[in-house]
């Protein structure tokens, strides 16, 4: 069985070796120690794919517990239904939290442009009544 040191994995994935201990520290990843005092950190091809898959999740948005959560349930040798029903739940959850996101940023996004209209037509407004002002001067004079 293939086994990774963490600066394989680091470049493997384009990440820094710091990551990978961040998601260690965080119960995502346990690699197997070697050498003196267990100092070298060697990963196994299982650890290669809990990683691939913390990414994975890191990149939809899911939370360290989300990801840890379904790591977890996918190294249980249960009923891979009710993973996959478990992880769809997790997409479902998530999907209407970025949906409700998307919303309120068009709903600002449609605020700031009536804001910026409004400043426009007074900007305009206020540069008619300079010319104007200007004009009144010159004639005056």
């Amino acid at each position: 069985m293939p086994t990774y040191t963490i600066t394989e994995l680091a470049q493997e994935f384009a990440i820094t070796p710091r990551a990978i201990r961040f998601y260690e520290d965080h119960g995502l990843l346990n690699p197997l120690r070697e050498g003196a005092g267990g100092r070298n950190r060697v990963y196994p091809a299982r650890e290669r794919t809990r990683l691939k898959l913390a990414l994975r999740g890191k990149r939809l948005g899911l939370t360290l517990a989300a990801i840890k959560d379904l790591l977890d349930m996918y190294d249980s040798p249960t009923d891979t239904e009710a993973q996959l029903r478990q992880f769809m739940a997790v997409l479902a959850q998530h999907r209407s939290k970025l949906e409700q996101q998307r919303a309120d940023l068009e709903l600002t996004l449609s605020e700031i442009t009536a804001h910026e209209e409004e400043c426009a037509q007074l900007l305009k407004q206020q540069t008619q009544h300079k010319q104007q002002s200007a004009g009144r001067k010159s004639r005056s004079a």
